[in-house]
């Protein structure tokens, strides 16, 4: 179980004590709770113990049922932790999978923690990117129906996805003058305008404009053989255009550590790389491996100096 490893961190983990507790008991999982209190010093986390920031919920939890009256028990939990990062109290968010259709249903414009985030904390272009040991996979659209892709890359945000690509793989993962494949829209990456003009009248000029300004860009691609080892050998990291484009081959790499981390924000936040499973709710069957990935990352980003921190 996830909850009785140890971790080289302090973790504090928001939610509602009793129904960590009921969920631990449920499982048969022995768990000490703790109430954070920020004027403690850190720890090293223990396994088998949590230290919890309350937050509480709106209705009694049914293990696998939905229910919109704790939607904004969500959010609070989201607001929270993302202002302690952005204060300071806190070093890394690190999120569990949410149910985007729910929040929407309660009301919220919430399309996805990438876009959530980037409005509260006022980040001009969050870009998602997935990391499965040495692969990366960076979005230039993320939660947005297949018919309105191509309206979307726009020379300009293609260019602003990028250039956050680039900075963030020098500022977060500490990796100097990047490598950056970046995959075409259109099979074949349009067979030379033939099977579409996105890579002709949008992607390979903005290619060209970066490389003469100094980065590390290659491409359009076809996305069919961009993941091939030698391809993937020459490249730190890919940018595809859109969600199903790259994060098809991610998962199929590695689905039990995988690790979505929102570059382009003020704040460290990295994620889990799957969905709710809401049919797995205290079954004590489910597979932790992503989100432990994802506290590693965290953890190593984090930490001053370090280099080279993957899940």
């Amino acid at each position: 179980m996830l909850a009785q490893r140890a971790y080289a961190a302090d973790l504090i983990v928001a939610g509602d004590p009793q129904l960590l507790a009921e969920t631990a008991a449920a499982l048969g999982v022995p768990l000490d709770l703790e109430l954070y209190d920020p004027s403690l010093p850190a720890r090293a986390h223990r396994g088998g113990s949590l230290r919890v920031l309350p937050v509480t919920l709106a209705q009694a939890v049914v293990p696998g049922r939905l229910d919109a009256a704790n939607a904004d028990y969500v959010i609070r939990m989201l607001d929270r932790a993302c202002d302690g990062c952005l204060n300071g109290e806190f070093a890394a968010m690190v999120t569990a999978p949410v149910q985007k259709s729910i929040l929407s249903d309660a009301g919220f414009a919430f399309t996805g923690h990438t876009e959530y985030l980037a409005a509260r904390t006022r980040a001009a272009l969050p870009v998602m990117m997935l990391l499965s040991g040495s692969v990366r996979v960076a979005l230039v659209t993320t939660h947005l129906a297949l018919s309105e892709v191509p309206r979307a890359i726009t020379r300009e945000r293609l260019a602003a996805t990028l250039r956050v690509v680039h900075a963030d793989m020098e500022r977060l993962l500490r990796i100097g003058s990047p490598r950056i494949s970046v995959l075409g829209l259109n099979p074949h990456a349009g067979e030379g305008g033939h099977l579409g003009r996105e890579e002709i009248d949008v992607i390979g000029p903005v290619i060209r404009e970066l490389r003469a300004a100094g980065l590390d860009h290659s491409g359009p691609l076809p996305a069919d053989t961009a993941f091939t080892p030698r391809a993937l050998g020459d490249a730190d990291v890919i940018v595809a255009m859109y969600h199903d484009q790259g994060l098809p081959v991610i998962k199929h790499l590695g689905f039990s550590n995988g690790v979505n981390l929102t570059l382009g924000l003020p704040i460290l936040r990295t994620s889990v790389d799957h969905g709710t499973a809401l049919t797995l709710a205290r079954s004590g069957r489910i597979d932790a491996g992503s989100l432990h990935a994802a506290l590693q990352l965290a953890i190593g980003l984090a930490s001053p100096g370090a280099a080279d921190a993957g899940p």
